[in-house]
């Protein structure tokens, strides 16, 4: 009873944010037209063309969509008989499962926590298994889900102590919740502790490792290192600040315009992590008088260029690949930092600030084997002073990339932990 009351203030509060969270996704949309198209799969009426009785593996956005990939294909490769659709919340993440899938897969809008918006999704759906990532926890659609016979799972959970904390004063509502999922696989022991603090059942909790560890080098981002190749010059160092946020391109621009009184054939690439301040940034560049040209352009980078601006979706991946140096993005304020082990697969020296409680064990395994540097204060003099070093030092910059390829390769294997508990869910 207790919890029919907690999930009934949760669905009456959503419900008069209704307004507002449509109001949000329409804001959105003033600068990334997206947000307003699909607003139907938004309310839970999705496509009819889509089939039922499968797997649905949520995904929030580009950065989970990637991480997913590895696991995704071990579904589909052993689950042949059954739709496997795939959820997203934001467009750049309905791209991303567009690029990496094709028509392998079902795609739709995971819909608003509202129970009419829930109800016509998994009336249309009716999944034999759903699948949430990390923290990704909506307590209207899993209660209505435990209510059928559909297997629930929460794979590479993670749950930081902060999070906790703040978990701790909705325990009415976060306890039952975790406690509708039959497994929990979590990404580290300390996750799998956090959680269980929060009340899940220790029984269903179970440590499976990180999944962002099985990334590859797919032919998509062969191909697509080879289109970006015949624009970029073979004989300038590049420094890529990745996955940027507001403040962080202002700061890298201030190290970067240091930077060129020692080394002038230094190029910059900028890749914003949304794609609505594209626009934004390109200002940003001129006003620092800085000759800036943009991907979408799709022209060749001249000895005049000084920053190149990768206003593009998916194409990030492949240019680690062209990079001396990789700054992520992120970092430097209250974000909690970006993913460093898509550099640290091609082998690159990454540095980041000091912000990275998203990434907190991997950071940890990164520094124990000199495979990151990383800021004690994010400022211009300690940024332009470690790029500054990696750029005189080719050997350490070998050295740092070598020491991230290596943690990448030795933790590896989560996907398939994952796949084995789902085969064991629905009894294959």
């Amino acid at each position: 009873m207790k919890y029919f009351l907690s999930l009934l203030i949760y669905r009456t509060l959503l419900f008069v944010l209704l307004p507002f969270l449509l109001l949000f996704l329409l804001i959105r949309s003033k600068n990334h037209p997206e947000y307003r198209q699909r607003l139907s799969e938004r309310l839970g009426i999705i496509p009819k063309n889509l089939q039922s009785n499968g797997i649905v593996i949520h995904a929030a956005s580009v950065g989970e969509v990637i991480a997913l990939k590895s696991f995704i294909d071990k579904v589909l490769s052993i689950f042949t008989h059954l739709p496997i659709t795939v959820t997203t919340f934001t467009p750049t993440g309905s791209e991303q499962v567009k690029k990496l899938f094709g028509d392998r897969v079902q795609h739709c809008y995971l819909p608003l926590d509202l129970f009419w918006c829930s109800a016509l999704f998994l009336k249309k759906l009716k999944p034999k298994a759903m699948i949430f990532m990390e923290t990704e926890l909506w307590p209207n659609i899993i209660a209505q889900l435990a209510d059928t016979e559909c297997k629930l799972m929460l794979i590479n959970g993670r749950l930081s102590e902060k999070s906790t904390k703040s978990y701790q004063k909705l325990l009415w509502l976060i306890k039952p919740t975790l406690n509708r999922f039959n497994k929990i696989l979590t990404q580290s022991s300390e996750n799998q502790t956090n959680f269980i603090a929060l009340g899940a059942d220790e029984n269903r909790c179970q440590l499976s490792g990180n999944l962002k560890f099985d990334i590859s080098i797919n032919q998509n981002i062969i191909d697509k290192e080879k289109e970006l190749k015949q624009l970029v010059p073979t004989n300038r160092p590049i420094w890529i600040l990745a996955s940027s946020h507001q403040g962080d391109e202002t700061l890298a621009l201030q190290v970067f315009i240091q930077l060129q009184q020692e080394f002038p054939e230094l190029l910059l690439v900028i890749a914003p992590r949304h794609p609505e301040r594209f626009e934004q940034i390109a200002k940003l560049c001129i006003e620092h008088d800085l000759n800036t040209l943009k991907r979408s352009e799709n022209a060749t980078i001249s000895a005049e260029h000084q920053v190149w601006l990768l206003d593009s979706l998916g194409e990030l991946m492949a240019a680690y690949s062209l990079s001396d140096i990789v700054t992520m993005g992120g970092s430097f304020s209250n974000i909690g930092g970006h993913n460093p082990l898509e550099p640290a697969l091609f082998k690159k020296p990454i540095i980041v600030g000091t912000d990275m409680k998203n990434f907190t064990e991997i950071q940890q395994q990164l520094e124990q084997v000199n495979g990151i540097e990383q800021l004690t204060v994010n400022n211009v003099e300690q940024l332009t002073k470690k790029v500054k070093s990696l750029l005189l030092d080719q050997t350490q910059q070998k050295l740092l990339g070598e020491n991230a390829y290596r943690v990448v390769q030795s933790n590896q294997g989560a996907s398939e932990r994952t796949l084995q508990q789902l085969i064991k869910l629905l009894e294959v």
